[in-house]
C-alpha cells in the first residue's frame, strides 16, 4: 500500500497489502530511501462501529457484493480511462516538500473469469500505459521511479470475490450515506497466514505482507455498488537491506512505519446505449518509511476522460 503502494497501489488489498518499490542510496555517506510506492490502494483506520444492525446477514451482502463486482469487471474491460498520478514527497509534519512527480497513463481492467490467477483462482488486474512525464512525452531513458505505479496491478475489488474471501474476516459496522447514497459500512482484517515476501530488482524493492491490513467499505445498500474502500496497515514492518547496498553505505534494515489508502467511486454515464457504472474516481496514499533517513510521501490518483469501447472498435464518451 503501492514507497508502498497503495495501495492497496492504488496504486493495494489483504493477501498483498502494499508493494513498496524502495531505491536505497547513499549521499554524503548517510543512506536514504529515494523512493516507495504504494501499490494497492489504503487510508485511515475504520471508524468505530455505530451500532451494528444484527439482523443484516452478513453472508448473504457478501454473496451481493461479490457478484456485483464480478459484473463490473465484465463491463469495465470495455472501458479506459486517464489516470493523473502526483508523488508527492513530505515533511516531518505532512506538508509538501519539493516539486511532486506527475505521471498520466491511460488505464483499463483486465478480466478472464475462466483463467485462473497466481492465487489459483480469477484474478482482475489494471493495466497502464505510459502517456506523459512531468507534463512531456515518455522517453525511451526514462527511468521509471520506485515509487511508479507499475504496468500491471492487482485490481483491489478482487478481495471481495467468493473465491478470495478466505483472505479476510468481515464484519458489519452499521450504516452510513456516502455522497448521498444509503451505505452499509462493513470492516475487515487481513488473516492470510503466507510469511512477508521481500523482493529486489536491482535498487527497487517488492514487498508483499499476507493478512497485515486492516479496512472499512462503503457499500450502496440499494445495489451493493462499491463506494468507498479504505485500507491501512496493521504495525510497522522491518526488512533487510543487500548486503552490497550496505557496503555502500545503505542503512542495513529499512522499516514500514506508516501505509495507507481511501478508494472513492462514482457514477459514470454512457449514451448509445444508456449505462450507469460505478468506477474509480480518486485514491489518496500515504506511505512512511524509515531506513538510513526518513522518508514519506503522499500518492494521489485520479481518474477522469472515461471512455467505452462497443463491438467494431467504436469508442463512445
Amino acid at each position: 500500500m503501492r514507497a508502498l503502494r497503495r495501495f492497496i497501489d492504488h496504486n493495494a488489498p489483504p493477501l498483498e497489502h502494499f508493494t513498496p518499490r524502495a531505491r536505497p542510496s547513499q549521499a554524503g555517506g548517510t543512506a536514504r530511501l529515494a523512493g516507495a510506492a504504494l501499490v494497492a490502494a489504503l487510508a485511515a483506520a475504520p471508524q468505530a462501529a455505530q451500532g451494528p444492525e444484527t439482523t443484516l446477514d452478513l453472508e448473504q451482502t457478501l454473496l451481493r457484493v461479490g457478484a456485483r463486482i464480478e459484473q463490473w469487471y465484465a463491463r469495465a474491460q470495455a472501458v479506459v480511462s486517464t489516470e493523473t498520478v502526483f508523488i508527492q514527497p513530505l515533511r516531518a509534519d505532512l506538508t509538501p516538500f519539493d516539486f511532486p512527480r506527475r505521471l498520466a497513463f491511460e488505464l483499463r481492467v483486465a478480466w478472464d473469469p475462466e483463467r485462473a490467477g497466481s492465487r489459483g483462482v480469477p484474478e482482475a488486474n489494471v493495466l497502464r500505459d505510459i502517456l506523459s512525464v512531468n507534463g512531456r512525452p515518455p522517453q525511451d531513458n526514462d527511468d521509471p521511479g520506485c515509487i511508479d505505479p507499475r504496468p500491471v496491478s492487482p485490481e483491489p475489488l478482487g478481495i471481495l470475490l467468493p473465491a478470495r474471501r478466505g483472505e479476510s474476516e468481515f464484519s458489519f459496522a452499521g450504516r452510513s450515506r456516502v455522497d448521498g447514497r444509503d451505505a452499509l459500512m462493513i470492516d475487515y482484517r487481513g488473516v492470510a497466514t503466507q510469511a512477508p515476501d521481500v523482493r529486489w530488482t536491482e535498487e527497487c524493492v517488492t514487498v508483499a505482507l499476507p493478512g497485515r491490513s486492516r479496512g472499512r467499505i462503503w457499500v450502496d445498500a440499494a445495489n451493493y455498488d462499491v463506494l468507498r474502500m479504505d485500507d491501512r496497515l496493521v504495525g510497522t514492518f522491518e526488512f533487510d537491506v543487500p548486503r552490497e547496498y550496505v557496503r555502500r553505505g545503505a542503512a542495513s534494515s529499512m522499516v514500514v512505519e506508516r501505509a495507507e489508502s481511501s478508494i472513492r467511486y462514482k457514477s459514470v454515464q454512457f449514451s448509445d446505449p444508456q449505462e450507469t457504472l460505478m468506477l474509480p474516481s480518486a485514491i489518496d496514499s500515504l506511505t512512511v518509511i524509515r531506513g538510513g533517513g526518513m522518508q514519506r510521501f503522499r500518492v494521489s490518483q485520479r481518474f477522469t476522460d472515461y471512455r467505452r469501447f462497443l463491438t467494431g472498435s467504436r469508442l463512445l464518451y
